[in-house]
């Protein structure tokens, strides 16, 4: 059950008798969530859990609530940048983060991030949980303080990752474009040409980047590992964690983490119902000839464009995934029952390819 502070009666008046602001677009990078069970999995002992998942029920179609999504702007004299990120828990109760500076990616002070709880009225509601109250509507915030006063406004931010549409190099393997499943042995398309989760790869390389974009399901309902989760194994071993983990502070089963086993430097995980960008470059560990491992596995990520994990030693499979071994496994994309979706994969073999750039460069071009 959520907890509710208390909000003075005049400044519920407030909401109703106070214009919004009108919306903006704005380009940036967003982090993310996590929690504690550890439902993830990857195979053979995954199969088990997995069935026993239950189904959702909310589709890539559903329309997110309206105060779904990260607001920008500035309060007081001093024109200080504040940045709010606000998600539905279910049942009409909201839940977020304030940060100073902007928000994660952009500019934020990570340290500064405060819990944020409200309960939707109408159309808006009352975000408390802070030195103000904040009064949330579909298109902005206005912060007022508890003597009554207008400290700022902000605006809705819309951010992009730039690395979304990412064309594949002339050496990348294209693992996926909407035409066809035959790079996987196990994979299942939508009827609108997107890939969904529990896919297994055809492709065995020891050392690559990968590139995939993914669209996260709203699941107002649920939370925790049960909203919005999938994940990359790399060679079935080594999870790179796919949640739903918007307007939560990282954690290490969260959106970006190495499950289990690091979090994510900052929590980029962008709101459900858009597309994200996951980059991720991946080095094998090394075997001498009696199967003696001689060297750890080594990964770097890049969640919306934005590093969140730097050359990290892997010590040994994370979370359920298989044993660690000399011989190479599929990488597969966890089938947990969400509804997550995958487009515009490609893979470039680092043992053949010329080209060391990496991450690659999107549509949009500019960083979050």
């Amino acid at each position: 059950m959520t907890t509710r502070l208390p909000v003075p009666l005049f400044l519920l008046g407030l909401l109703v008798l106070t214009a919004t602001p009108s919306a903006f677009s704005q380009e940036g990078d967003a982090t993310s969530q996590a929690a504690e069970s550890d439902n993830s999995a990857a195979d053979g002992e995954a199969a088990a859990q997995e069935e026993s998942a239950p189904d959702a029920t909310s589709e890539p179609n559903v329309e997110p609530p309206s105060l779904l999504g990260e607001f920008v702007g500035s309060i007081g004299d001093e024109g200080e940048v504040l940045a709010l990120q606000i998600r539905p828990v279910g049942g009409g109760d909201f839940d977020g983060l304030a940060y100073r500076g902007g928000l994660p990616g952009a500019g934020a002070q990570l340290e500064t991030a405060t819990r944020l709880i409200g309960h939707r009225a109408g159309q808006g509601m009352v975000l408390s949980g802070t030195e103000y109250a904040i009064f949330v509507t579909p298109d902005g915030c206005r912060i007022v303080s508890f003597e009554g006063k207008l400290l700022g406004t902000l605006e809705r931010a819309y951010r992009t990752s730039p690395t979304l549409g990412a064309i594949p190099p002339d050496e990348a393997i294209v693992l996926f474009d909407g035409s066809g499943t035959e790079q996987f042995s196990v994979a299942n398309m939508t009827e609108d040409g997107l890939l969904k989760q529990g896919a297994d790869m055809n492709a065995l390389i020891q050392d690559f980047d990968l590139h995939l974009e993914f669209m996260l399901p709203l699941m107002a309902e649920q939370d925790s590992q049960s909203r919005g989760n999938s994940g990359i194994y790399i060679h079935s071993r080594y999870e790179c964690q796919i949640l739903d983990s918007f307007a939560t502070k990282p954690v290490f089963n969260g959106c970006g983490s190495i499950y289990r086993f690091k979090k994510p430097d900052v929590n980029m995980c962008l709101a459900p119902k858009v597309w994200q960008t996951y980059d991720i470059r991946f080095t094998a560990a090394r075997w001498d000839v009696d199967g003696k491992k001689i060297r750890n596995a080594r990964l770097s990520s890049w969640l919306n464009g934005v590093q969140v994990q730097k050359d990290v030693e892997l010590l040994d499979k994370t979370g359920n995934g298989k044993p660690e071994g000399p011989e190479l496994l599929p990488t597969r994309f966890q089938n947990h029952k969400d509804p997550v979706r995958f487009r515009n994969i490609w893979m470039l073999d680092r043992g053949l390819a010329t080209s060391d750039s990496f991450p690659p460069v999107g549509e949009s071009n500019e960083a979050l």
